[in-house]
């Protein structure tokens, strides 16, 4: 008990608070957030094993909750939610499984570890980007919504929750983020509520699978696991109530860039390559953290000219960020016709 009455619990408790209401707020970056951030104040000795294990068994009691509103509100697509748990499961189960096979010496399973953690990060921010580019494209196309009862298309929707699975089997991330972004580019015309709700729905099932196995190969530090549920719960249940009320495309592109430092400075601690071995490099992590900030606007408006808009305007990101935002039709010279509606 004494274990978690500690200014280190008391930390943990701070960041699980904290990135909980993120997550109420977007739906989006729980483990992506929580384990890099376990990591870099180096609790469990900052072993990767041990803060994924933790981070899977708090996700998997913030994760019920939030799925309990969602079913009882009648908002997830149930049968889609099963089709991504026939996949996800077993690979959710398989993945440390497999990681553990990949090597017995410890330090060189944390390495592995750091690494497929770092790119997973990465990975998730870039899906963020490619969600704008997608409803970008939409508008532009006429601003088909698309059909809000969609069929169910099983293969390439199994397909998704086994690698949504090994993602989250492995390093944590990926339930929220990575699901979700391929869910919008199978099914557009699914309301963000259904999207929402069926991945929370779809996330249970597959974080517990992977807290199950992870807890079995390297066991569960408590005096982790405890303070991260207490302080995440909360947060969650906060940043749910005070979403309608902020501007989650702000949220959004500040975890985009969250994520993009993360995954670098993990990749560095890791050892990757490209950035050496013998030291880390803080100020370079600083200067991508800086760049992918500055550099992104520029890049999003020759996106916007390579779709014939003009460089800044309607839609902007805060439009386009309403996951299924089916907006205006917009002419070449950025002007638009018809009603702003956002899909749902």
């Amino acid at each position: 008990m004494t274990d978690i009455l500690t200014l280190t619990a008391l930390s943990i408790a701070v960041a699980g608070f904290v990135v909980g209401v993120v997550v109420g707020l977007t739906g989006m970056g729980g483990g992506a957030l929580m384990t890099p951030a376990l990591i870099f104040l180096g609790v469990g000795g900052g072993e990767a094993a041990t803060v994924v294990t933790a981070d899977l068994t708090a996700a998997a009691v913030y994760k019920t909750g939030g799925a309990a509103v969602h079913a009882k509100e009648g908002s997830p697509n149930l049968k889609l939610a099963m089709w991504l748990i026939i996949g996800s499961v077993p690979m959710a189960f398989v993945g440390p499984y497999a990681v553990k096979a990949f090597t017995t010496d410890a330090e060189e399973l944390d390495r592995v570890l750091k690494l497929s953690i770092g790119f997973a990060l990465l990975f998730a921010a870039a899906t963020y980007a490619l969600r704008l580019y997608i409803n970008l494209r939409r508008v532009r196309s006429g601003g088909d919504p698309g059909d809000p009862n969609p069929p169910v298309r099983p293969i390439p929707t199994l397909l998704v929750g086994m690698l949504g699975g090994l993602l989250v089997g492995v390093t944590s991330v990926g339930s929220g983020s990575v699901i979700m972004i391929a869910l919008l580019m199978l099914y557009p015309g699914l309301s963000a509520v259904k999207l929402v709700g069926t991945d929370l729905v779809q996330a249970v099932p597959l974080v517990l699978a992977a807290a199950v196995a992870n807890i079995a190969i390297h066991g569960l530090d408590w005096g982790i696991a405890i303070p991260l549920i207490l302080g995440s719960v909360p947060g969650t249940l906060l940043g749910a109530k005070i979403a309608p009320r902020v501007p989650q495309s702000y949220i959004r592109r500040g975890i985009v860039v969250v994520l993009t430092m993360s995954g670098v400075a993990l990749l560095d601690k890791a050892g990757w390559a490209p950035l050496g071995r013998e030291e880390t490099h803080p100020v370079l992590i600083a200067v991508v953290g800086l760049v992918v900030l500055l550099l992104l606007p520029i890049i999003w408006g020759f996106l916007r000219k390579e779709q014939g808009l003009p460089f800044m305007g309607a839609p902007t990101v805060s439009e386009l960020d309403t996951w299924n935002y089916a907006g205006r039709r917009t002419t070449p010279s950025g002007d638009s016709k018809g009603q702003d509606r956002p899909v749902g």
